[in-house]
C-alpha cells in the first residue's frame, strides 16, 4: 500500500557506506519518475524546494550537479528519504535492469512513525503498474486515504486488517482482495506478528 505521508521524525539516510553522498550518481530518473507517479508538476515541486523550473529539468536528466541540501529537500516534498533514489546493492547488467529487480537490489521505503516498510518490485515507477511488498508492523496502521486507480494484493503471511468504505475485512494468509482506489481506504495490523501483504497498484502512486 503505497503509503504517501511520513513521519517528521524520519531521518535521511546515505546511500553509501562510508557515510558520503555521491553527488555524481546518476538519479535524476529516478526523481523524476517519482514525482511523475506523485502527479506533481516540475513547477509544483521546484516551487515547493524553492529551485527554478529549469534547474530542476536539468537535475531529472542528470545534467546539473545535485547539492546534498537540494536532494534532501526534493526527498522531503516528495516524501521519502534519500536513499529511496539509491538502489541497494548492485543495478545488474543494462540489458535487465529496466526489466528485472534482483532481491538484493529491491528500493526500500520505511515509514518510522507509522509502523511501515515497503520493497519496490517494480524495476522503476514510469510503467503502468508499481509492485509493493508491504511489511506491516504489530500495532501499524495507514489510517484512510484515497487516490486515483485501482490496487490489488495477497496476504502473505499474518492478519490484516483492511477497511474498503465503511466495509470492513480481516484478511488472513492466503487471501487477496481488489478495489478502487479512490475509494477511501485503510490497513492496520492489530495483531501480535508482522503482515506481509504482495500489492499490486494501477497507476504507480506514492
Amino acid at each position: 500500500m503505497a503509503i504517501r505521508a511520513l513521519s517528521s521524525a524520519d531521518e535521511a539516510t546515505s546511500p553509501q557506506s562510508d557515510g558520503s553522498y555521491d553527488a555524481d550518481a546518476p538519479i535524476g530518473g529516478r526523481i523524476r519518475e517519482l514525482r511523475k507517479a506523485h502527479g506533481r508538476t516540475l513547477h509544483d515541486v521546484a516551487s515547493a524546494v524553492g529551485i527554478s523550473v529549469s534547474y530542476l529539468s536539468q537535475i531529472e536528466r542528470d545534467v546539473s550537479r545535485l547539492p546534498i541540501g537540494v536532494l534532501k529537500q526534493i526527498a522531503d516534498t516528495l516524501g521519502v528519504h534519500m536513499n529511496w533514489f539509491f538502489h541497494q546493492g548492485a543495478e545488474g547488467p543494462d540489458d535487465e535492469r529496466d526489466v528485472i529487480v534482483r532481491a538484493s537490489n529491491r528500493r526500500n521505503l520505511t515509514f518510522t512513525g507509522l509502523g511501515i516498510t515497503e520493497e519496490l518490485l517494480s524495476p522503476n515507477l514510469s510503467g503502468p503498474l508499481e509492485l509493493l511488498i508491504s511489511t506491516i508492523h504489530p500495532g501499524a496502521d495507514s489510517e484512510f486515504y484515497a487516490h486515483d486507480g485501482a490496487e490489488a494484493g495477497l496476504v502473505m503471511n499474518g492478519t490484516l486488517d483492511l477497511w474498503i468504505g465503511e466495509r470492513q475485512f480481516e484478511l488472513h494468509a492466503g487471501d487477496s482482495f481488489a478495489f478502487s482506489s479512490t475509494e477511501p481506504h485503510r490497513c492496520a495490523n492489530r495483531g501480535s506478528e508482522a503482515v506481509k501483504v504482495f500489492w499490486v497498484i494501477t497507476p504507480p502512486h506514492y
